[in-house]
């Protein structure tokens, strides 16, 4: 069986909205919810006049704009909904490199909701950093917490000899990532419902994540990473990645991080982990300033900044000598 015929019918009916997209050439790079929502309030009434005011700035738009069938098909399968008349898709769609991905319109408001954004485009282009790096060889990848997929996606399609993973605990991440890896063309990715590793078995010779990193009143699935500043599931994601590197693999995670007083928490937090002899890793600044707005939000009161933060740790394989280097703030 091929992926698309796993797809049930409103799977199916996104994957061929998707390949329409393609074939009209349409682009779209997602900006962060703050810039989506100004640019919307420039003209707040308006109605959709093209594609990517239908399925990038998600604008409501009146029936007549898309072909009579296509519109029926989308309304059948939920993508398209009313709204005070009109009407509004309930995805979006976002370019990335030659890539189509779909996920959750504008706002993100549910709680199961499937982010893609500007840290999207950032993890992407920090896996293709690394496997441009690294020559070792990538049987078995995961992407933890993968979303619309983005993580597993860059992998299987530079790595096609790879078996990569694509786990999240959301169901909707889950649909989303297989209609995004069929219209990818990828067919070297599985995806599974799974706690961070807790429900999938064996060791990865690659494993990615870009966990939700904020502290959310509504602790939204894609957002709220627990803990006080939003670190916790960073954390935990690095403790069983760490147990499960077979020699010579990676860990690659983007994530943020709360500042508080010059002090950075989630290094502070895994500082004694990542002592270990049998690791070698690194550690950096991707950007020092991200969000700024949400400084402004309860609990964050004694946070300085929120920064991006890429870490990256090898796991020393048996015959390697030599000192474990590492690096922080590199």
């Amino acid at each position: 069986m091929n992926q698309e015929e796993r797809l049930d019918a409103d799977e199916l009916a996104l994957l061929q909205l998707g390949r329409r997209l393609q074939a009209d050439g349409y682009r779209f790079v997602t900006p962060t919810p703050l810039t989506h929502q100004r640019v919307l309030d420039r003209d707040a009434t308006r109605p959709a006049k093209n594609l990517r005011d239908v399925y990038g700035w998600s604008r409501t738009f009146e029936s007549g704009l898309l072909p009579v069938d296509e519109q029926h098909q989308l309304q059948q399968a939920g993508v398209l909904v009313d709204s005070q008349g009109r009407l509004k898709s309930r995805v979006r769609w976002s370019s990335l490199d030659d890539l189509l991905f779909v996920h959750s319109g504008f706002p993100t408001e549910a709680a199961d909701s499937v982010f893609f954004g500007p840290d999207s485009y950032r993890f992407a282009q920090l896996i293709h950093t690394h496997l441009q790096q690294s020559f070792a060889p990538i049987r078995r990848a995961v992407d933890i917490g993968c979303g619309a997929g983005v993580g597993a996606i860059v992998i299987a399609r530079a790595r096609r000899e790879a078996q990569v993973l694509a786990v999240d605990i959301n169901p909707a991440a889950l649909r989303l990532t297989t209609v995004n890896a069929a219209l990818a063309e990828v067919a070297n990715i599985t995806v599974e419902a799974s706690d961070v590793l807790q429900d999938v078995d064996g060791q990865f010779d690659l494993i990615v994540a870009n966990p939700p990193y904020m502290a959310d009143p509504g602790e939204r699935a894609y957002r709220h990473g627990g803990g006080e500043f939003g670190e916790q599931l960073s954390v935990r994601i690095v403790e069983q990645a760490l147990n499960r590197l077979a020699a010579g693999g990676s860990l690659v995670l983007y994530t943020g991080v709360a500042m508080v007083e010059g002090r950075d928490p989630f290094l502070e937090a895994l500082s004694s982990r990542l002592a270990s002899p049998l690791f070698a890793w690194t550690y950096r600044e991707i950007d020092p300033d991200v969000f700024g707005e949400e400084l402004l939000t309860p609990g964050y009161q004694r946070v300085e900044r929120i920064a991006v933060v890429a870490l990256i740790v090898t796991r020393i394989g048996p015959g390697i000598g030599g000192s474990v280097a590492t690096a922080s703030g590199e």
